[in-house]
């Protein structure tokens, strides 16, 4: 546990410039202190019997963080919630390791049936602030989904995906990691 806590800090404070030292986010985080509740919560979800305190958990730290995390939810390691405030994600959504979310996303569902209704993220992807992505679909591993975007269709790897409803678009060439320039973002393409 207290290694999972450390690889957090490091994710937050190589991702966010205004955390200084990791005293900072270990206190004043509220998306690293929902997260932290989170995997508590989805402990209590693995088991039958304990699915209400897990609620109840995740009810709690909605309230003093502001981020809603539905405790069946499938998190990741090294995700930051960066600011935190608005956030949702949906009882069957899954995030993969090392995604960046902003304030105000929203990974929720289309359906009221009891089935796969959430979207699944997969690795290194970025979704900007305000983002809507609804429904059983799949982002795919390195995308970049742009602010206030609303995604209701998959998005593939390495694509961009921005507007309402968003346009999807995959850059013509996607440089491979070791020969890209850590100062050029590719997905960023378009600008």
């Amino acid at each position: 546990m207290i290694e999972r806590v450390r690889e957090d800090l490091a994710a937050v404070l190589s991702r966010d410039p205004a955390a200084t030292s990791r005293w900072v986010p270990f206190f004043t985080s509220s998306g690293l202190h929902a997260l932290w509740l989170h995997r508590f919560a989805h402990q209590l979800w693995q088991v039958d019997a304990l699915r209400w305190p897990a609620r109840f958990v995740a009810l709690f730290s909605r309230m003093v963080t502001g981020v809603e995390i539905h405790p069946a939810a499938r998190i990741g390691r090294r995700v930051v919630i960066d600011h935190g405030m608005g956030v949702v994600i949906g009882e069957t959504a899954e995030i993969g390791d090392d995604v960046l979310i902003y304030h105000g996303v929203t990974l929720g569902g289309t359906a009221n049936a009891p089935v796969k209704r959430h979207p699944t993220i997969g690795d290194r992807v970025l979704i900007g602030a305000g983002a809507k992505i609804l429904g059983p679909l799949t982002i795919g591993n390195d995308a970049r989904i742009g602010a206030n975007a609303v995604v209701v269709s998959d998005v593939p790897d390495h694509g961009v995906a921005v507007g309402v409803p968003a346009k999807i678009r995959v850059p013509d060439a996607v440089e491979s990691a070791e020969h890209a320039d850590p100062l050029i973002d590719p997905a960023m393409w378009w600008i």
